[in-house]
């Protein structure tokens, strides 16, 4: 997982007690959801190899009109507000308007404000996720970070703050720029702790294993075709897996056991070398953000998360692509009877493609000073 900082914004917000409570919570146990950076290569001779690392931020809840998000940042911090340049310019594709509210470009970064509002329908809710097909036309790589920070459900509108850096510190330099969206996730529905096993005492240790290379792809002699490792991470994912690392030890995937949740696969769960292993697949992974954290919980309510966790993925260049994820935890097979496995999962209902796209002057705050 990439580990980036998001604090540009809010370094005058002073969130309340509640609310750092729960974001520190919600870091221990990993169950990250929502906020999303992605980093982007254009250099087609990098090779992308990480899972990606969300970071919580006490944005305060927007309402969708752009008169409302100029109020309330006036109301918050008045230096941010006035940093912030008006753009209002719009697109409209596939019956969705977007619109480009405001934009701060600082030396390396561009923080953008965007609305998207469905004038035809209701394909726009409270979970409308973007899906990281969001784009800054400019001409290096970049790493990204989008929270959606208000929905107002009158006018079927969603507003997102959106996050560009380039990488290595390279700045925003041009005398325009273009934003552009290509598509988005809604009707997203959330499980929160789901039950999948309640005695693990009968997990098994003699399940096939492979080993995946980090390096290359193909089949690696396991009968899954184009297989490659897309990611790994964790809280102790460092002790286990280095850029030295070759090849990364998983189960080999079985047919979908049973399980409570449409959309995702239980495809494997069982002991490797003295740690347990519990995978799951999504397929179709493109059109969708179904995803699941796992974590074991004692009869006191104790709960241990995994050390880390492998994704990869089978058939990467064909229609027939499958995304799998393994979580390892590192509890002894002689402890593992006191431990239940609870899961939490987001899945999406709606897939919906346009193209959105706005070009706009550029105008660097840090210059204009």
């Amino acid at each position: 997982m990439f580990k980036e900082k998001y604090c540009k914004m809010n370094e005058n917000i002073s969130p309340s007690e509640d609310i750092i409570k729960g974001i520190i919570n919600k870091a221990e146990t990993e169950a990250v959801h929502r906020n999303k950076v992605t980093v982007r290569f254009r250099r087609p001779a990098l090779v992308f190899c990480a899972l990606l690392v969300c970071i919580f931020t006490a944005m305060p809840v927007l309402a969708a009109n752009v008169s409302s998000i100029y109020e309330l940042m006036y109301l918050v911090s008045p230096s941010v507000a006035q940093s912030f340049l008006p753009v209002q310019k719009s697109s409209v594709s596939n019956g969705i308007e977007m619109e480009v509210v405001s934009a701060y470009i600082h030396g390396e970064t561009a923080e953008i404000y965007i609305t998207m509002q469905d004038l035809e329908g209701n394909r726009i809710d409270e979970t409308t996720d973007l899906n990281d097909s969001y784009d800054l036309r400019i001409p290096f790589d970049n790493m990204s970070h989008c929270e959606r920070v208000g929905y107002d459900e009158k006018t079927k509108t969603a507003t997102f703050l959106i996050n560009i850096t380039g990488w290595e510190n390279k700045k925003i330099v041009g005398d325009k720029l273009t934003f552009s969206v290509s598509e988005f996730l809604s009707k997203k529905r959330e499980y929160k702790d789901v039950l999948v096993m309640e005695d693990l005492s009968v997990v098994k240790d003699n399940l096939e294993t492979l080993n995946i290379s980090t390096q290359d792809h193909g089949d690696m002699g396991s009968g899954l075709q184009n297989i490659c490792v897309s990611g790994y991470g964790g809280l102790n994912y460092e002790r286990y897996i280095s850029d030295d690392t070759e090849s990364i030890k998983i189960l080999k995937p079985c047919k979908p056991l049973n399980f409570p949740i449409e959309g995702i696969d239980f495809t494997g769960i069982g002991y490797v070398d003295g740690m347990l292993h519990v995978q799951t697949a999504v397929r179709n992974s493109l059109k969708k953000d179904n995803h699941v954290f796992f974590e074991l919980r004692d009869q006191k309510g104790n709960v241990v998360s995994s050390t880390y966790g492998v994704g990869f993925i089978e058939g990467a260049a064909d229609n027939n692509r499958i995304d799998y994820d393994e979580e390892v935890f590192n509890i002894p097979k002689s402890e593992i009877q006191q431990y239940s496995l609870y899961g939490y999962f987001v899945t999406s209902g709606m897939y919906t493609e346009g193209n959105w796209k706005v070009t706009f002057p550029l105008e660097n705050v840090d210059e204009a000073k």
